[in-house]
C-alpha cells in the first residue's frame, strides 16, 4: 500500500461528491417535513416485511412481465456493481490494486458476474430507449412529460452506458495489460476478455486507459448520485424510506379531519371533553389548520416522500379509468406537480431547475415570482382534475412504490368543499340533501316507505 497524488486527488474528489450528496439531501430532507405532521410509528415488523416485498423484492413490477424483467436486470446490476465500487473506493483511498482479491474464488464469482451483468443492463437500456422514443408506449407519453422529464428518462439511459463502457475499459486494458507483461490478473472477466483485441499492445498506453476507465468510473458514479436529487432516478434511494411508511390500512378507507370528528362526538356526546386548541411555543393561540390541502405544506409529509419516490412510469395513469377516458386527470401529473411546486416554494435542486427546463417547462420565472399564490391548487392542478377521479384506487394498487396519489387529491377536494365550497353542482344537491333529509335523494324521511305501500297497493 503507498500513498500518491492521485490518492490525494481522489480523497478530494470522494469528499466533495459525497459532501455535495449531503448537501442536497438535507435540503430535501427539509422539503419533505415542511408536510402536516403524521405518525408512522408501529408496526415495525409489518413495514419491514413490506419493504423486503415492494422495494426490495420488486413485488408490483411483475404484472408487467418485459419492463419487470428489463428492470430487475439494470436493478441487479446496480446492487453488484455498488459491490466494485466499494473496491475502488478503497484502492482510490489507500493505493492498493484490486482490493478484494484476496476473497480467492468468491472475488472471480463476483468479477464474473459483475460483467455479466454490466453488459445485460447496456442491452436493458437499450430496449428501454428503444420502448421510450421509438416504441410510442403510451404511458410514456402525456403532457407531464414534456421538457425536462422527458430529456431526464435518456439522459439517465446514456448515463448507465457511459459507466458501463468506462467499466470495461478498466477491466480489459488491466486484462490486457496483465497478459503483456506475462501476469495474472485476479479475478474473472468473460466480456473484458472479448474486448481485449479492440485495445493497443503498448504498455503505456495500456495504463493510461486502464487509469481513465477507472477515473471515469468512479467520478461518473458521483456525478450521477449528485444528478439524483434533480431527476426521476431519485426513487432508487427514496423508494425505501417511501414503501416502509406507506399506508397500512385498506385502500378504501378515508381519513378523518380531527378537528371535526371531535366536534360529532361532542354533539353525539354531551360529557364528552374536546381537546384544547393547539399552541405556539409562546403561549398564543396558534393559527387555525385549514381543511384539506390548498398547497403543498398542507399535505401530510408522507405525501412529499412519495413526491420525491416517483419513478414517473405512468403505471398508475395508464389504470386510471378517468385518464382512460379522454377526462383531465393524470395522477402521475398530480405527484409530479406535487413535487415541482414544494421545490418553487422552499429548496430547489442545487444543479437543476427542472420545472423550468426549456421554452415548454410548466411555469416560466415571471409566474414563479409570486410564490406564495402560486399554489398547488390552481396553480399547478385544477379543479376539473380532481373532480375527474373517481377515487376507484386504480393508480394506488397500480404504483410499484406505493405511492398514494388518491390522498392528495382528496385532501385537495376537501379544501375546495370545507373551505371554498366549490364543490360541483351536482355534489351541493346532494350535500342540500343529506343536511334537510337525512339522505342523497331528494325526498322526505316521511316519504321514504311511499314505494312499500304502492307495491302493496300493486299486489292487492
Amino acid at each position: 500500500m503507498h500513498f500518491s497524488i492521485q490518492n490525494i486527488l481522489f480523497l478530494l474528489v470522494a469528499v466533495a461528491g459525497f459532501g455535495l450528496f449531503a448537501w442536497q439531501a438535507r435540503k430535501i430532507r427539509a422539503n419533505i417535513l415542511v408536510g402536516r405532521d403524521r405518525d408512522m410509528s408501529g408496526h415495525v415488523n409489518e413495514r419491514l416485511w413490506k419493504t423486503l416485498l415492494v422495494a426490495f423484492g420488486q413485488q408490483k413490477m411483475f404484472k408487467r412481465l418485459t419492463p419487470a424483467f428489463l428492470h430487475l436486470i439494470v436493478y441487479v446490476g446496480f446492487i453488484v456493481i455498488n459491490i466494485e465500487v466499494i473496491e475502488i473506493m478503497v484502492d482510490g483511498l489507500f493505493g492498493t490494486h484490486r482490493f478484494l482479491q484476496f476473497l480467492g474464488p468468491l472475488y472471480s464469482a463476483l468479477t464474473g458476474t459483475n460483467e455479466v451483468l454490466g453488459a445485460l443492463v447496456v442491452l436493458a437500456v437499450v430496449v428501454f430507449w428503444w420502448r421510450r422514443n421509438v416504441g410510442v408506449v403510451r404511458r410514456f407519453t402525456g403532457p407531464e412529460l414534456r421538457a425536462w422529464p422527458k430529456l431526464d428518462a435518456n439522459v439517465i439511459l446514456y448515463v448507465e452506458v457511459v459507466l458501463m463502457v468506462a467499466l470495461f475499459t478498466m477491466n480489459a486494458a488491466d486484462l490486457k495489460l496483465h497478459q503483456l507483461e506475462g501476469k495474472d490478473l485476479p479475478g474473472a472477466f468473460p466480456v473484458s476478455s472479448l474486448l481485449t483485441g479492440l485495445f493497443p499492445d503498448n504498455l503505456t498506453a495500456l495504463a493510461v486507459l486502464e487509469r481513465v476507465g477507472w477515473w471515469a468510473h468512479i467520478v461518473g458514479i458521483l456525478l450521477f448520485l449528485n444528478y439524483l436529487p434533480s431527476s426521476k432516478h431519485f426513487h432508487i434511494i427514496m423508494a425505501f424510506p417511501n414503501v416502509f411508511y406507506s399506508r397500512l390500512v385498506p385502500q378504501g378507507q378515508f381519513s378523518n379531519v380531527e378537528s371535526i370528528t371531535h366536534e360529532v362526538k361532542a354533539m353525539m356526546d354531551p360529557s364528552y371533553q374536546v381537546p384544547a386548541p393547539a399552541t405556539n411555543p409562546d403561549g398564543s393561540a396558534a393559527a387555525p389548520t385549514p381543511f384539506g390541502a390548498k398547497d403543498v405544506d398542507d399535505l401530510a409529509w408522507t405525501n412529499l416522500l412519495s413526491a420525491y419516490s416517483c419513478t414517473e412510469c405512468g403505471r398508475c395513469t395508464s389504470v386510471c379509468p378517468a385518464n382512460l377516458t379522454g377526462k383531465l386527470l393524470s395522477p402521475r401529473k398530480i405527484i409530479m406537480d406535487t413535487r415541482d411546486r414544494v421545490e418553487e416554494k422552499y429548496n430547489s435542486p442545487l444543479i437543476f431547475h427542472p420545472s423550468l427546463y426549456g421554452p415548454e417547462a410548466k411555469h416560466n420565472p415571471q409566474e414563479q415570482l409570486d410564490k406564495e399564490n402560486h399554489t398547488l391548487l390552481r396553480g399547478y392542478v385544477t379543479p376539473e382534475e380532481l373532480w375527474a377521479c373517481t377515487t376507484c384506487n386504480a393508480c394506488v394498487e397500480a404504483c410499484p412504490v406505493n405511492i398514494n396519489p388518491l390522498e392528495s387529491i382528496v385532501e385537495m377536494r376537501r379544501f375546495l368543499v370545507l373551505e371554498e365550497s366549490a364543490a360541483p353542482n351536482s355534489l351541493n344537491v346532494m350535500f342540500s340533501n343529506i343536511e334537510n333529509n337525512g339522505a342523497p335523494w331528494a325526498f322526505s324521511p316521511s316519504d321514504r316507505f311511499n314505494w312499500a305501500d304502492d307495491l302493496f297497493v300493486a299486489e292487492k
